[in-house]
């Protein structure tokens, strides 16, 4: 592993942490379904994958949720059980801090939607300190499809081996390494943290 020019974190796994059945507990009490199939309808329907390429607005995310599950909330109760659902990852934090800190641009690549965009903004101040943000639903294309690697290496006017890119999918890494980034599949901070430490940049 070289020593690269910048460093693309994944968010969901890597650097925050969720859980989509927090959701579904809240939601339970004012649906007609429980908590388990809320889930269903949240995070294995097509729903999640319509939003978050871009396909479905906010409003019609909400909307069809709704209908699905029955939820008798207004569409901001309804977003705000939605996206607090993260917490931070704080070695990882904390490394991101330290390459900020010795001048390496660091970069979101997420696929992701609206809603938890807007959350983590608003709770997690560490949020705010990358270089750039590249998101799912805003380029209408999720990993592990070209599109969005092209949308990275455009903003951020770096690509192959210039990149080192963690993420928790292996199949997301794969496509960066075959764009010739370097790629870590992170599975735990520890690991990860050495990794990054053995390209000189921690």
């Amino acid at each position: 592993m070289t020593c690269p020019r910048i460093i693309v974190f994944d968010l969901g796994k890597v650097l925050v942490d969720f859980d989509f059945g927090i959701a579904a507990r809240r939601m339970a009490p004012r649906s007609t379904l429980n908590a388990e199939a809320i889930q269903d309808v949240i995070q294995r329907s097509p729903l999640i994958y319509d939003y978050e390429s871009g396909r479905i607005t906010t409003d019609t995310f909400f909307q069809r949720v709704q209908a699905a599950t029955g939820f008798q909330g207004t569409q901001a109760e309804f977003g705000r059980i939605f996206s607090d659902i993260f917490s931070p990852i704080e070695p990882m934090v904390a490394a991101q801090a330290q390459l900020r800190q010795k001048g390496c641009p660091t970069y979101i690549f997420s696929n992701t939607n609206e809603l938890a965009v807007n959350h983590i903004r608003q709770s997690f101040p560490f949020f705010s300190h990358f270089t750039g943000y590249i998101y799912s639903y805003e380029h209408k294309a999720m990993k592990p499809d070209f599109r969005i690697y092209e949308a990275l290496e455009k903003v951020s006017g770096f690509a192959g081996h210039e990149v080192l890119y963690l993420d928790d999918r292996s199949e997301n890494v794969e496509a960066g390494r075959q764009r010739g980034w370097q790629g870590i599949v992170h599975e735990d901070p520890e690991t990860s943290l050495q990794l990054i430490r053995k390209t000189g940049l921690l």
